[in-house]
């Protein structure tokens, strides 16, 4: 990947900055976006004192002018494109009957609609480069998680999506990447929206039981070299895979279960 062209959206944060300081570590450059202006240059900053090359731009990816901005930002300062990860975004907790409308709407347009839109802009650029594009989904995007509808719905939007697009272009070259991680350690449970919209504050979970998100993304990094089309992380996850498959009420008892026991459960 070294001097190869890497978009990285949701760049300032858990796996999206992991990601970041891998592949510019390794020689690519990055072009990182993400809400947090003032992330974004002192990540930018760090790259650039380590010897690497970046280039960035504040990025709401549910904006379509943002994603379309974040591309010519790469284009604008190096021609190409090589690989573009969608990595931006968001969850919720809150039973589907509890919650407002307005936040299933926010987290599908965060983490479905910017995978799309980021896709459509970049997609042209990628298939002259024979390059990838890579979706960061979750093990709710294989099994619907209860108290988490809107985020289970946009993980299988975003998979159903990346995988017509691969389908679409299997005589063009392209590469298409989903991957699966289990539960990571990030911010993504702290930020979880409530039912009402508000951020979650703390995560229910045990963070430091969780796989780190700096081997997630070298777990990405080595996929997207060897061009794979999918990948299932950590044991939990590969485990939930195997059930759902094969055993999927049984799943369904359990996946209730663990998250009934979580702190504060929306289940008690």
């Amino acid at each position: 990947m070294r001097d190869k062209i890497v978009i990285i959206t949701g760049a300032t944060s858990g796996i999206g900055k992991a990601l970041t300081f891998h592949f510019a570590k390794l020689g690519s450059k990055v072009v990182i976006g993400a809400r947090n202006i003032d992330k974004l240059t002192q990540i930018a900053d760090e790259i650039r004192q380590a010897g690497g090359e970046v280039a960035y731009a504040q990025t709401d990816v549910s904006i379509d002018n943002d994603c379309r901005n974040l591309i010519l930002t790469a284009i604008e300062n190096y021609g190409n494109i090589d690989v573009l990860i969608n990595n931006a975004g968001i969850s919720m907790r809150a039973l589907f009957d509890q919650t407002d409308l307005q936040v299933i709407k926010k987290v599908m347009d965060i983490n479905f609609w910017g995978t799309v839109y980021c896709t459509k802009y970049a997609l042209p650029y990628i298939l002259k480069r024979k390059g990838s594009i890579v979706g960061v989904s979750s093990i709710a995007g294989i099994k619907g998680l209860p108290a988490r509808s809107g985020y289970s719905a946009s993980k299988f939007a975003m998979s159903g999506f990346l995988e017509s697009v691969r389908t679409e272009n299997l005589k063009h070259g392209l590469h298409v990447l989903v991957a699966f991680p289990g539960f990571t350690s990030s911010n993504i449970r702290s930020t979880s929206l409530s039912g009402t919209g508000t951020e979650q504050g703390e995560s229910p979970r045990d963070e430091g039981k969780m796989m780190t998100s700096e081997t997630v993304a070298g777990h990405i990094y080595n996929a997207v070299i060897g061009r794979k089309n999918k990948i299932v992380l950590t044991g939990q996850g590969k485990l939930v895979s195997l059930l759902n498959k094969f055993f999927p009420d049984m799943l369904d008892k359990m996946v209730y279960k663990s998250l009934a026991n979580e702190p504060n459960s929306p289940f008690k």
